[in-house]
Protein backbone atom coordinates (compact mmCIF):
# COMPACT_ATOMS: atom_id res chain seq x y z
CA UNK A 1 0.00 0.00 0.00
CA UNK A 2 1.27 3.36 -1.18
CA UNK A 3 -0.07 6.61 0.95
CA UNK A 4 0.52 10.39 -0.29
CA UNK A 5 2.24 12.48 1.65
CA UNK A 6 1.42 16.26 1.38
CA UNK A 7 1.22 19.27 3.28
CA UNK A 8 -2.07 20.68 4.01
CA UNK A 9 -4.89 19.26 5.23
CA UNK A 10 -4.58 16.16 7.59
CA UNK A 11 -6.96 13.24 6.68
CA UNK A 12 -9.03 12.66 10.44
CA UNK A 13 -8.11 8.95 11.07
CA UNK A 14 -4.26 9.70 10.28
CA UNK A 15 -2.38 11.27 13.61
CA UNK A 16 0.08 13.73 13.18
CA UNK A 17 3.49 12.42 13.01
CA UNK A 18 5.67 12.25 15.17
CA UNK A 19 10.08 13.30 15.29
CA UNK A 20 11.72 10.03 14.49
CA UNK A 21 8.92 9.35 11.51
CA UNK A 22 9.76 12.81 10.40
CA UNK A 23 13.21 12.72 10.56
CA UNK A 24 13.17 9.17 8.62
CA UNK A 25 11.20 10.67 5.95
CA UNK A 26 13.89 13.48 5.28
CA UNK A 27 16.50 10.77 5.25
CA UNK A 28 14.71 8.95 2.59
CA UNK A 29 14.16 11.96 -0.02
CA UNK A 30 17.83 13.14 0.67
CA UNK A 31 18.88 9.36 -0.21
CA UNK A 32 16.51 9.04 -2.90
CA UNK A 33 17.64 12.05 -4.73
CA UNK A 34 20.99 11.03 -4.06
CA UNK A 35 20.34 7.51 -6.03
CA UNK A 36 18.22 9.48 -8.70
CA UNK A 37 22.07 11.75 -9.04
CA UNK A 38 24.29 8.89 -9.06
CA UNK A 39 22.46 6.13 -11.19
CA UNK A 40 20.98 8.09 -13.80
CA UNK A 41 24.11 10.39 -14.79
CA UNK A 42 23.90 10.60 -17.99
CA UNK A 43 20.96 12.72 -17.83
CA UNK A 44 22.89 15.49 -16.24
CA UNK A 45 19.54 17.33 -15.08
CA UNK A 46 17.92 18.07 -12.11
CA UNK A 47 14.99 16.32 -10.28
CA UNK A 48 13.25 19.54 -11.15
CA UNK A 49 9.83 19.55 -9.05
CA UNK A 50 10.65 17.80 -5.57
CA UNK A 51 7.78 18.89 -3.70
CA UNK A 52 5.52 17.64 -1.05
CA UNK A 53 3.09 16.35 -3.35
CA UNK A 54 5.66 14.66 -5.35
CA UNK A 55 6.51 12.58 -2.77
CA UNK A 56 5.01 9.07 -2.14
CA UNK A 57 5.52 7.22 1.02
CA UNK A 58 4.88 3.43 1.65
CA UNK A 59 3.21 2.50 4.61
CA UNK A 60 6.47 2.35 6.41
CA UNK A 61 7.16 5.52 5.80
CA UNK A 62 9.57 4.87 3.42
CA UNK A 63 9.58 7.82 0.34
CA UNK A 64 9.69 7.65 -3.47
CA UNK A 65 9.96 10.70 -5.61
CA UNK A 66 7.92 11.35 -8.61
CA UNK A 67 7.83 13.65 -11.55
CA UNK A 68 11.57 13.18 -11.77
CA UNK A 69 13.30 14.81 -15.10
CA UNK A 70 10.38 16.69 -16.77
CA UNK A 71 11.76 20.26 -17.37
CA UNK A 72 13.75 18.98 -20.73
CA UNK A 73 10.20 18.09 -22.24
CA UNK A 74 8.56 20.78 -21.00
CA UNK A 75 7.47 23.52 -22.77
CA UNK A 76 9.64 25.98 -20.74
CA UNK A 77 7.15 29.04 -20.26
CA UNK A 78 4.55 26.26 -18.67
CA UNK A 79 8.35 24.90 -16.72
CA UNK A 80 8.62 28.68 -15.30
CA UNK A 81 5.28 29.12 -14.09
CA UNK A 82 4.65 25.54 -12.67
CA UNK A 83 7.78 23.99 -12.08
CA UNK A 84 9.56 24.45 -8.58
CA UNK A 85 12.71 24.42 -9.46
CA UNK A 86 12.32 27.60 -11.67
CA UNK A 87 11.02 28.93 -8.26
CA UNK A 88 14.64 28.78 -6.39
CA UNK A 89 16.00 32.36 -6.04
CA UNK A 90 18.66 32.00 -8.72
CA UNK A 91 15.87 30.47 -11.44
CA UNK A 92 14.06 33.62 -10.67
CA UNK A 93 16.91 35.78 -11.88
CA UNK A 94 18.44 33.49 -14.62
CA UNK A 95 15.98 31.22 -16.25
CA UNK A 96 17.98 27.84 -15.51
CA UNK A 97 17.68 25.52 -13.15
CA UNK A 98 20.30 23.06 -11.85
CA UNK A 99 20.84 20.25 -9.18
CA UNK A 100 21.32 23.15 -6.52
CA UNK A 101 17.62 24.12 -7.04
CA UNK A 102 16.81 20.28 -6.52
CA UNK A 103 18.65 20.88 -3.24
CA UNK A 104 16.72 24.56 -2.14
CA UNK A 105 13.38 22.67 -2.58
CA UNK A 106 14.71 19.81 -0.47
CA UNK A 107 15.53 22.89 1.88
CA UNK A 108 11.86 24.09 1.42
CA UNK A 109 10.69 20.60 2.07
CA UNK A 110 12.60 19.77 5.27
CA UNK A 111 10.93 23.27 6.50
CA UNK A 112 7.47 22.13 5.84
CA UNK A 113 7.63 18.69 7.63
CA UNK A 114 9.14 20.63 10.42
CA UNK A 115 6.82 22.95 10.85
CA UNK A 116 3.63 21.48 9.68
CA UNK A 117 3.08 24.53 7.48
CA UNK A 118 2.20 24.81 3.61
CA UNK A 119 5.08 26.59 1.25
CA UNK A 120 4.60 29.47 -0.79
CA UNK A 121 6.45 27.26 -3.43
CA UNK A 122 2.78 24.60 -3.13
CA UNK A 123 0.01 27.15 -2.40
CA UNK A 124 -0.31 31.17 -3.14
CA UNK A 125 0.18 33.53 -0.30
CA UNK A 126 -4.04 33.90 0.05
CA UNK A 127 -4.50 30.02 0.40
CA UNK A 128 -2.11 30.37 3.03
CA UNK A 129 1.25 29.81 1.55
CA UNK A 130 4.05 30.80 3.77
CA UNK A 131 7.50 32.29 2.63
CA UNK A 132 9.24 29.28 5.27
CA UNK A 133 12.91 30.65 5.11
CA UNK A 134 11.84 34.14 5.55
CA UNK A 135 9.69 33.58 7.80
CA UNK A 136 11.87 31.29 10.17
CA UNK A 137 14.75 33.69 10.13
CA UNK A 138 12.24 36.28 11.20
CA UNK A 139 11.57 34.29 14.47
CA UNK A 140 13.96 35.19 17.06
CA UNK A 141 16.26 31.46 17.26
CA UNK A 142 15.26 31.31 21.26
CA UNK A 143 11.71 30.96 19.92
CA UNK A 144 12.30 28.45 17.30
CA UNK A 145 10.91 25.77 19.49
CA UNK A 146 7.57 27.41 20.88
CA UNK A 147 6.38 29.48 17.32
CA UNK A 148 8.13 27.75 14.44
CA UNK A 149 8.35 23.61 15.02
CA UNK A 150 4.96 21.73 14.79
CA UNK A 151 3.50 21.59 18.37
CA UNK A 152 1.94 18.32 17.30
CA UNK A 153 5.11 16.69 16.52
CA UNK A 154 5.04 14.21 19.03
CA UNK A 155 8.80 14.78 20.88
CA UNK A 156 10.42 15.04 24.35
CA UNK A 157 12.77 17.46 25.63
CA UNK A 158 15.82 15.54 24.46
CA UNK A 159 14.94 15.50 20.73
CA UNK A 160 14.46 19.61 20.66
CA UNK A 161 18.16 20.28 20.35
CA UNK A 162 17.92 17.61 16.81
CA UNK A 163 14.88 19.13 15.32
CA UNK A 164 16.30 22.74 15.50
CA UNK A 165 19.29 21.06 14.13
CA UNK A 166 17.38 19.73 11.01
CA UNK A 167 15.81 23.12 10.88
CA UNK A 168 19.61 24.86 10.12
CA UNK A 169 19.97 22.15 8.13
CA UNK A 170 17.15 23.10 6.18
CA UNK A 171 17.92 26.88 6.54
CA UNK A 172 21.06 25.94 4.75
CA UNK A 173 19.91 23.92 1.87
CA UNK A 174 17.34 27.03 0.68
CA UNK A 175 20.33 29.57 1.32
CA UNK A 176 19.79 32.20 -1.49
CA UNK A 177 23.48 32.63 -2.15
CA UNK A 178 24.16 29.62 -4.38
CA UNK A 179 27.84 29.43 -3.41
CA UNK A 180 26.66 29.08 0.00
CA UNK A 181 24.25 26.63 0.06
CA UNK A 182 24.96 23.58 0.65
CA UNK A 183 25.81 20.25 -1.65
CA UNK A 184 23.65 17.43 -1.54
CA UNK A 185 26.66 15.00 0.41
CA UNK A 186 26.82 17.87 3.20
CA UNK A 187 23.44 17.69 3.86
CA UNK A 188 23.69 13.51 3.62
CA UNK A 189 26.43 13.95 6.33
CA UNK A 190 24.33 16.29 8.12
CA UNK A 191 20.99 13.95 8.37
CA UNK A 192 23.33 10.95 9.25
CA UNK A 193 24.43 13.08 12.62
CA UNK A 194 21.02 13.68 13.52
CA UNK A 195 19.72 11.34 16.35
CA UNK A 196 16.08 9.72 16.52
CA UNK A 197 16.63 10.32 20.50
CA UNK A 198 18.85 13.08 21.53
CA UNK A 199 21.66 13.72 24.02
CA UNK A 200 20.49 15.91 27.39
CA UNK A 201 22.83 18.10 25.97
CA UNK A 202 21.45 18.52 22.27
CA UNK A 203 20.01 21.47 22.95
CA UNK A 204 22.79 23.72 21.69
CA UNK A 205 22.16 24.36 17.84
CA UNK A 206 24.94 24.65 16.02
CA UNK A 207 25.66 27.69 13.25
CA UNK A 208 25.66 26.39 9.43
CA UNK A 209 28.00 28.35 7.86
CA UNK A 210 25.53 30.57 5.36
CA UNK A 211 22.02 30.02 6.01
CA UNK A 212 20.39 33.12 6.63
CA UNK A 213 17.17 32.75 4.84
CA UNK A 214 15.06 31.07 5.40
CA UNK A 215 -0.89 23.73 8.28
CA UNK A 216 -0.47 20.15 9.07
CA UNK A 217 1.35 17.66 7.52
CA UNK A 218 -1.46 15.98 5.81
CA UNK A 219 -1.22 12.31 4.59
CA UNK A 220 -4.03 11.07 2.27
CA UNK A 221 -4.90 7.53 2.35
CA UNK A 222 -4.93 6.21 -1.68
CA UNK A 223 -5.11 2.60 -1.14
Amino acid sequence: MWIFCRLGFRAANIPALDWSTRLKIVRGIAKGLNYLYEELQMLSVPHGHLKSSNVLLSDSFEPLLTDYALVPVMNQAHAAQSMVAHKAPECKQHGKTSKKSDIWSFGILILEILTGKISIIDSPQEKGGVDLAGWVNSVDREEWTSKVLDCEMKTTKKNEGEMLKLLQIGLACCEENVDKRYELETALDRLEELKEEGDEDSSSIPTEGGATTGDDLSIVDMD
